[in-house]
């Protein structure tokens, strides 16, 4: 979900709270791995599908797959954790 500058202030204080907390999140993940970091900033932010993604970071569609599998599942964790 892509959201504008103006929509996001127009957001109640919790769901800002969220947005720190993915943001936290993501850069936790990016200083463990960054490659995992850059698929979901490709696929989710960028609204990149597996196949535009891999050709980005010149690796195959089932490596994309499987960072894209681990990293929302690492995500979920750590966000519900908090």
């Amino acid at each position: 979900m892509h959201v504008s500058l103006s929509e996001a202030e127009q957001q109640p204080i919790d769901g800002r709270a969220d947005l720190l907390a993915l943001d936290d999140a993501l850069r936790t993940l990016e200083a463990m791995d960054p490659r995992k970091s850059k698929v979901v900033e490709l696929r989710y932010f960028g609204g990149l599908g597996l196949e535009e993604t891999a050709l980005v970071l010149d690796v195959s569609v089932a490596t994309v797959r499987r960072d894209w599998s681990m990293a929302r599942a690492w995500l979920f964790r750590e966000l519900n954790r908090q």
